[in-house]
């Protein structure tokens, strides 16, 4: 049986000048074509720089991608894999702080939590309801997106695609 392809898009966040050839490497390697990077500067971190590539390969690219790079001293990245059929999709967050969070994704990109999960969040809360909402957000990730939120921001000019926007 041949593999199934699906689509995504890795997010570099912030990286130094010199790991981005290496990053472009990882990525190539996980599609099995040589890629280069549109970098641009960071301006939430001077001296570091970001990138966006939109990419298709083998189901399963994302989480390869994401185990290469992971721990790379002051990386922050995301990369998503879309659901294919029979797949679900997925979501891969890496701050150098907090290291590497994963989470499933439905066909429309929404984090889908297991009911073992959830199941676990109400056992630890018990009755407080400020448990509850930490165990949720752990659960969700959201110490990740606070951590990667001024990052995404990437300036007036920026291709970047808003995965999630405070009003």
């Amino acid at each position: 049986m041949a593999s199934q392809n699906t689509r995504g898009v890795l997010y570099v966040h912030s990286c130094p000048r010199a790991l981005s050839p290496h990053l472009e490497w990882a990525m190539g390697r996980a599609i099995g074509r040589s890629v280069n990077f549109t970098w641009t500067p960071q301006g939430a971190l001077p001296g570091t720089q970001r990138a966006e590539f939109a990419w298709d390969g083998p189901v399963g690219t994302a989480a390869l991608v994401a185990s290469s790079l992971r721990g790379w001293e002051q990386l922050r990245f995301e990369i998503s894999e879309d659901a294919a059929e029979g797949t679900d999709g997925g979501r891969w967050l890496h701050t150098p702080d907090l290291g590497i969070f994963h989470m499933q994704t439905d066909a429309a990109g929404n984090a889908v939590v297991p009911e073992d999960r959830l199941r676990y969040a109400m056992e630890v809360a018990g009755s407080s309801m400020l448990e509850l909402q930490r165990e949720l957000r752990l659960a969700l990730g959201q110490a990740w997106d606070d951590e990667l939120e001024p990052f995404r921001y990437a300036g007036d000019d920026a291709t970047v695609v808003w995965l999630k926007r405070s009003s």
